[in-house]
């Protein structure tokens, strides 16, 4: 793979037509140590934030040795990857042949679940052809608890009800060798207190199961810096989600675990556009709502900007971005902020877009065509440097603790 300074450097060298996706394994590394040395317990990478092999890799050899997968394709993709893995297939609905596959094909031993319907069909699944049911799974019941401090809501489609907890853990008890909880407080979580509530739900919901629980899996939802977001430390969420842990009724050899997706990746990858064409405040660019721009698209997320062009001086102007096909819903608000005298031709790095923006892209009217390449030089935006200045001056988590 072809390696550059800089985005500007990539430009100079290719004057693309096509975007370019730029790599920087560094960071995906950095942001690996920073959750194996510093989360106080297990952290799983969640690969459905970005399923590439060569990410993967970059985040076993830093240390990340679970991963969480969500259909057979990425138990496969995964254990061909990486032979030696753990995987935890943490999807909470899948099909009887999946769980058969997983289990006596790839080893996987950990299945999540929110229904009496899908622990019965993880139980069958695994039961052998003598009549046999497993003796080594980690069942993880999945709880829904509240998204409302996140920026995207993973409240409504997963997840079991408090109040029908007490049965659904207390026959989970029954088939498994280690009992566990898990929920997800939904994307870009922007308070640690997000997990505080959560966890106070999943102490509820034990104290009513009266049952061992063997496992506390805390999900994803670990933020990334993006405009007008700048979370609280890293350190903070690890610290609160230990405190309140540690409070809770378990078993004294309990695990507790984690899933970060975006954390690990966001930082990973950004791409060069190039301006096709200008109409007032929109430019048109050669990426969009089917590429890597999906959630600039459909969530209206901003992407940090940065024009690549030496010449562009004006003040910053607020502009919004029109995709490459012949979509009228290939459209991005904003707004991004560029030079005012930004024209067709000139190019444009989007940062940030390790986590989900790879999963998203598609062929659609033919576009979707991107090389990639590996730079040197930093994210537009980083948890992990130690060089952001601490928001925790300004942020309420002290009155938590």
């Amino acid at each position: 793979m072809l390696q550059y300074p800089d985005a500007k450097a990539v430009v100079r060298a290719l004057e693309p037509d096509e975007p370019v996706t730029l790599l920087r394994p560094h960071a995906a590394s950095r942001a690996a140590r920073f959750f194996t040395q510093k989360f106080p317990g297990k952290a799983m990478y969640a690969v459905k934030a970005n399923p590439s092999p060569d990410l993967i890799r970059i985040l076993w050899d830093a240390g990340v040795t679970h991963y969480d997968v969500a259909s057979i394709a990425e138990v496969r993709m995964v254990r061909d990857t990486l032979p030696e893995a753990t995987l935890c297939f943490m999807h909470p609905v899948k099909t009887k042949r999946a769980v058969r596959e997983a289990y006596f094909e790839h080893g996987v031993k950990t299945y999540s679940l929110d229904t009496l319907d899908e622990l019965a069909k993880i139980v069958e699944a695994t039961t052998d052809e003598s009549g046999k049911a497993a003796s080594d799974l980690n069942l993880l019941v999945r709880l829904r608890v509240s998204s409302e401090h996140s920026e995207l809501s993973l409240a409504a489609k997963f997840g079991v009800d408090l109040v029908d907890a007490a049965p659904l853990l207390q026959a989970t008890r029954q088939h498994c060798d280690a009992l566990g909880i898990c929920f997800h407080v939904g994307s870009q979580a922007m308070t640690p207190f997000a997990y505080v509530q959560a966890l106070e739900r999943v102490r509820a919901a034990i104290v009513e199961a009266a049952v061992t629980v063997d496992i506390i899996d805390v999900g994803g939802g670990f933020p990334s810096i993006y405009p007008d977001l700048d979370p609280p430390a890293l350190e903070d969420y690890f610290q609160l989600i230990h405190q309140h842990f540690e409070a809770l009724p378990i078993s004294y050899s309990a695990e507790l675990w984690a899933e970060p997706g975006r954390a690990l990746c966001a930082e990973y990858s950004s791409i060069i556009v190039k301006v096709e064409k200008r109409r007032g405040d929109e430019l048109y660019i050669n990426d969009g709502a089917y590429g890597a721009l999906f959630d600039a698209a459909h969530v209206a997320w901003r992407f940090p900007v940065a024009a690549l062009e030496d010449d562009l001086r004006n003040p910053l102007a607020e502009f919004s971005f029109y995709g490459p096909t012949c979509d009228d819903a290939d459209f991005m608000k904003g707004p991004f902020m560029l030079p005012e005298d930004i024209q067709a031709g000139d190019y444009i790095e989007i940062g940030m877009l390790g986590a989900y923006g790879a999963a998203m892209k598609t062929s659609f009217n033919g576009f979707g065509a991107s090389e990639a390449v590996q730079v040197a030089d930093e994210p537009m935006h980083s948890l992990y440097r130690g060089d952001r200045p601490d928001p925790r001056s300004s942020d309420n988590v002290v009155s938590l603790r």
